[in-house]
């Protein structure tokens, strides 16, 4: 099935995880899987390798086992910022082979120290385009509540955003955020845009302060003033940080839902635990949400 069929009927929610480093055994992501049993995801994205861990070439199988094995449709990331097109249409039909429908188009990081883009897509808006020209994937794309950390403004982003959707992209996965009135912000910026394919929050709890400090050096996200006192309350017990990194997500996922978003895309870390305590919170709110329309209804902001 392609995942945008599946926001005609009801709120979605949805699991990352990434496979294992080179250096680990293929059977730690099935491990994973079965630990997330029960949680029902209606997809589960699989990126293109651990982080740090750069090219790896189990995302196409793990894929394709969540669909065939476990009856969950499998979403295999595509970053294509270093590949030529010919490197690009091997993997589109390699992905096309394992009976994969859905794939995240993604530029995918800039190689380390910035240097120039060795491959022929310099931005994900030309991936899709070249993906929906050569095949009949689903296709999937990334979009940033807080604006591209490389963008200088959050009106180039939008536009931005609007070229990867008119180039065939029909469903958005947020990059991660901790505070939501950010992402209604950005819904409402989308609808001004004429931005109306259903776009999923993307939520990771964060349980450690290590963890809280490379995401922000990374992508730059923005930390509310109640996270930062939860981290200074609790940063030094683990359980306890655990916990509340737990809550603060459950918290964000109930006022999503509440608000009518479109859908939920749990970042887990490949952390089963976590995942299973989240769903359970939550996956009774999910159930009762109304069924949706085909494209993303305007959220009547409280």
């Amino acid at each position: 099935m392609k995942t945008a069929e599946l926001f005609e009927k009801k709120t979605v929610f949805s699991l990352e995880i990434f496979p294992p480093k080179k250096t680990s055994s293929i059977k730690t992501i099935y491990d994973t899987l079965d630990g997330l049993e029960g949680t029902h995801p209606d997809f589960i994205s699989v990126t293109f390798g651990a982080v740090g861990a750069g090219d790896n070439t189990h995302t196409f199988p793990i894929a394709s086992t969540i669909k065939k094995y476990y009856q969950i449709e499998g979403v295999a990331h595509l970053p294509a910022i270093s590949l030529t097109r010919d490197q690009v249409l091997q993997r589109l039909h390699e992905m096309e082979s394992y009976g994969i429908e859905n794939v995240l188009a993604l530029r995918g990081d800039l190689p380390v120290g910035g240097e120039a883009p060795s491959g022929h897509f310099p931005h994900a808006s030309d991936l899709i385009a070249f993906v929906k020209e050569h095949t009949d994937l689903n296709i999937i794309a990334a979009c940033y509540p807080e604006k591209h950390p490389e963008c200088p403004n959050r009106v180039d982003d939008i536009r931005n955003l609007k070229r990867k959707v008119d180039a065939g992209a029909n469903h958005l996965i947020s990059q991660l955020f901790f505070n939501n009135a950010h992402f209604y912000d950005f819904l409402e910026r989308c609808d001004l845009a004429g931005i109306n394919v259903p776009i999923e929050a993307g939520i990771m709890p964060v349980v450690n302060k290590a963890q809280i400090e490379r995401i922000t050096s990374l992508c730059g996200a923005d930390i509310p003033p109640k996270f930062r006192r939860m981290m200074d309350r609790f940063g030094d017990n683990p359980r306890a940080m655990r916990d509340a990194g737990i809550a603060y997500a459950v918290d964000q996922i109930i006022d999503l839902i509440t608000q009518g978003v479109d859908g939920i895309h749990l970042y887990t870390m490949n952390n089963p635990f976590i995942a299973r305590r989240i769903n359970d919170a939550v996956s009774n709110l999910i159930s009762v949400t109304p069924a949706r329309a085909a494209h993303r209804k305007v959220l009547a902001f409280a």
